[in-house]
Order: C-alpha cells, then structure tokens, then sequence
C-alpha cells in the first residue's frame, strides 16, 4: 500500500468509526470552539494561551443552543530533545456563571514524544492532571496516541489541508469514590493559512466511565484557530 493510499484509509476508517459512535443512545453534543496563541520565549521554550466556550447542542434527545462553560488556560513548554518536549499549565473552567456547578481549577503535567519515519508523525503524549473544586479534588492519568498527515502530497504547504487524529484513555480517581474510566477518539481537517495561522474543523467521540452500567456517550463539534507569533 503507498503512503498517499495508507493516508486516506486511515482517514475513511476514522470516518466510519465516527459514524457509527455517534449512532449511540444516551447521547449529548456539544460545540466547542477554541482560540490558541502560541509564541516562542527562547530557544526551546514557549508559551500557549488558549479560551474555549463549550456549548450544547443536542440535549435529553433534543437540539438546542445554550452555553456550559468557559475555559482558559495557559501552558508552559520546554524542547528536551527535538522529539520531546515536557509542559506545565493551568486551566480554570467557569461553570457557575452557566450552570448551577462549581469552577474548576485544573493544573496539568505532561510528556510528550512524537516520531515521523514517513509523511504521518506519530505522537504519544502522558498527562497528570488534578482537577480542584470546593467539594474535591479529581487525580487524573491520560495517555494519548496521536498522527497527522497531509492531505495533498508529502509535504504540507500554506494553503493545503492536512487530518488530526487522535486516541485517549483516562483514568480519574477521587477519594471514597470508585475509579472512572473514559475513552476519547477525536479527528480533525485543518489548513495551513499562512506560516503564522491554522484552522481546524473536526469531532471528538467521548465514552465516559465506560466501566458503569451507564456509560455517557458525547460528542463534540470542534472549530480550533491557532496563532503562532
């Protein structure tokens, strides 16, 4: 099989896969959009800025508009190799300005090591998060495997569109509480603007605390700019 066929096989397995997750019952969608500034402090080092609104669109079988919550969040990212890079963020969630919830403080530590032989790159990415709240705090372990590819040759040039793709498992534990297990597979179709400006349209599958007799099936409708300075 050639790269270019290997590329689009992977994006039509991802399309069918989303179609059939998003057949599911007890189904909730939502639409996030997302703006992203990241710029380089020094040699190996940089910031991300990021604000996102998370809004429902289908609710108890019903379509709809109405807001859920607010994030912002900051990242702090350090190059230990050229493949490898560790990062530090914080991240608050407004919920109570929408809902009847608690904000959330989030702080995050991650690892992050992506390869490319070919034209896809790989990436498999650890984080450790502690969600903080009046009421308790939620310990947190992700591991995500990631790829991406251009759309259009073996080299991405402004202008031309390239596939996201991504896989995760979460483990979340909280005291006198049972563990709670989640999966997420997201994808997204992005461009290249410019050398400075990305946009990106996709999905993201959700199946949270699929353990539970009652597992929670989301999906989300992403809309992600991105600013490099």
């Amino acid at each position: 099989m050639t790269m270019s066929s290997t590329k689009w096989f992977l994006l039509v397995s991802f399309l069918l896969f989303m179609s059939s997750a998003l057949s599911q019952e007890n189904l909730t969608g939502y639409w996030q959009p997302q703006f992203a500034v990241n710029y380089q402090v020094a040699r190996g080092y940089s910031h991300n800025f990021s604000i996102a609104n998370r809004n429902y669109i289908f609710d108890a079988e019903e379509l709809t508009l109405k807001a859920r919550q607010l994030d912002i969040a900051h990242f702090s990212k350090w190059n230990i190799r050229d493949n490898q890079s560790i990062a530090l963020g914080v991240q608050y969630r407004f919920r109570n300005n929408f809902e009847d919830k608690e904000n959330e403080l989030r702080l995050t530590q991650q690892y992050n090591i992506t390869t490319k032989p070919f034209a896809i790159r790989f990436g498999h990415r650890i984080r450790t998060e502690q969600r903080i709240t009046n009421a308790l705090t939620t310990h947190r372990f992700r591991y995500r495997f990631a790829l991406d590819f251009p759309l259009v040759g073996e080299k991405l040039d402004p202008g031309e569109p390239y596939f996201v793709g991504s896989f995760e498992n979460l483990l979340s534990v909280t005291k006198h509480n049972a563990p709670q297990y989640d999966t997420r597979l997201a994808g997204q179709v992005g461009w290249q603007l410019n050398g400075s400006i990305k946009f990106q349209v996709g999905v993201e599958y959700r199946m949270e605390d699929f353990s539970s007799s009652m597992p929670q099936n989301i999906f989300l409708l992403l809309t992600n700019a991105q600013l490099a300075l």
